[in-house]
């Protein structure tokens, strides 16, 4: 019996070792084995993410995947590639704050009857295109991305570092609860619908099941948590001015992100609606069309970012929905962008730029279009820093569960080499960079070049 019992318990440890080293790879990127060539960025003006001012003629060295030297002459190790800037602009590389991986490329109704492992391989594919148009971080706020994040850190696919926050948290007749009409009331012991069983969404009720979902979420690999606090668009059953969850369920969402040192993104748009989740602890608003200066002011003296996204009503980038339900919502949402945008700059409140580009493959390919479309209220200047350095202090509220340890948004020593050579100055001309295709003439991430149009 004793030889039965150690042979069992070293099986047991064996197969605890590999489930823990299978869940600790769903997270954190694969090391690379081979050592990365160096690269030498010469000649080169710098926008650094965070001061407005260009630094001329510089230098930049990257070895490895990070930035090792910035000076105004740097002898080139053996071996590495040389580039030569000719004095174009070097950037770094942009950062999406609201982006779906997930849900970018197909309607709405084809997206959510596809089988998850056909939208594995079409977000894979997709991502590329992102990493393509200068994007080489994203925050995914929703969605069960944790199989593609893995893909691309390990090089199995091409495509932006991701932060996943997994499944987004709903009420029943929340943004998340995309059951069919008849799928209600809801009975004891019945299967998931299959949006909850692959993880896109995650429908709680009540603040031990809030609990749960949330702690499921951090167990598979969230920096952060995305939770449903208001009426949607793309959702048909909760109205724009419904308050979702109560305090208690929202305090427990975010008590459980407090106790994981990350925090809570929440979708959200009414001043009521922001109100309570800044009490129960929220640090991230994501849409807040209706934000009036009383809300501006309690974000801003409570540290609470607001993720913004420059959508329009009409013309050629307006997003377009199949029910009419869901366009109404829109057209009243966006209507109120201009005082959202007025009473947050007035108080000075914490803003990150997103797209949220959803069920439209055509539209996805305008998310640098989308940043240019910021020159309408913000300067140049304020358009890029939020686009780098502000959204990257955003996401680095993940603390310790921060999936990419080092400084993103920025072009200084030391800080991950996710890098963009800009064909102009786009301190000059944001417009620059609505055309990657043109105007990106070296695209770097993580010390990797995936595009130089200048050899």
């Amino acid at each position: 019996m004793k030889t039965n019992y150690a042979c069992n318990h070293f099986a047991f440890a064996a197969f605890l070792a590999a489930a823990l080293l299978t869940a600790t790879s769903l997270s954190v990127p694969a090391a690379d084995a081979r050592a990365k060539p160096a690269t030498l960025i010469t000649n080169t003006r710098i926008f650094d993410g965070q001061n407005e001012k260009l630094a001329d003629g510089m230098s930049v060295l990257v070895e490895g995947n990070k930035i090792t030297k910035i000076a105004k002459s740097i002898p080139a190790p053996a071996g590495a590639t040389v580039i030569d800037a000719k004095g174009k602009v070097l950037m770094p590389g942009l950062i999406d704050a609201h982006w779906h991986t997930m849900f970018n490329f197909s309607p709405i109704s084809k997206t959510l009857g596809s089988d998850f492992g056909y939208l594995s391989i079409a977000a894979a594919d997709a991502s590329r295109n992102t990493l393509m148009r200068g994007f080489t971080t994203v925050r995914d706020v929703g969605g069960s991305v944790f199989g593609v994040k893995r893909a691309i850190d390990e090089g199995i696919s091409e495509g932006p570092r991701i932060y996943p926050s997994g499944g987004y948290i709903s009420q029943t007749s929340g943004h998340g609860d995309f059951r069919g009409p008849n799928d209600v009331p809801e009975n004891a012991g019945t299967a998931l619908d299959y949006q909850q069983r692959i993880g896109h969404t995650l429908i709680a009720d009540g603040v031990p099941a809030v609990i749960q979902r949330t702690r499921e979420n951090l167990r598979r690999g969230a920096s952060q948590i995305k939770a449903m606090g208001g009426g949607g668009v793309s959702s048909l059953y909760d109205p724009l001015d419904v308050t979702e969850y109560t305090l208690e369920e929202a305090k427990a969402i975010c008590d459980v992100a407090k106790t994981w040192n990350t925090y809570v993104a929440v979708h959200i748009n009414t001043k009521e609606a922001i109100k309570m989740w800044v009490e129960a602890g929220a640090k991230s608003m994501e849409h807040g069309f209706f934000i009036d200066e009383e809300t501006a002011k309690l974000m801003a003296k409570n540290g609470v970012w607001w993720s913004m996204q420059p959508m329009e009503a009409h013309g050629d980038d307006a997003f377009h929905f199949e029910s009419p339900v869901s366009t109404a919502k829109y057209l009243d949402l966006v209507s109120q962008l201009d005082n959202a945008i007025a009473a947050t700059k007035k108080y000075k409140v914490k803003t990150a730029f997103g797209t949220d580009l959803l069920f439209d493959g055509e539209l996805a390919k305008k998310q640098g279009k989308f940043l240019a479309k910021l020159g309408k209220w913000y300067t140049p200047y304020e358009a890029l820093k939020m686009a780098t350095y502000d959204n990257a202090e955003l996401l680095k509220l993940c603390g310790p569960r921060d999936p990419y340890p080092g400084a993103l948004g920025v072009v200084k020593e030391g800080a991950l080499a996710d890098l963009i050579l800009v064909n102009g100055n786009p301190l000059e001309n944001l417009d620059l960079v609505a055309d990657s295709d043109n105007n990106f003439v070296v695209i770097m991430k993580d010390g990797k070049i995936y595009k130089n149009t200048l050899e």
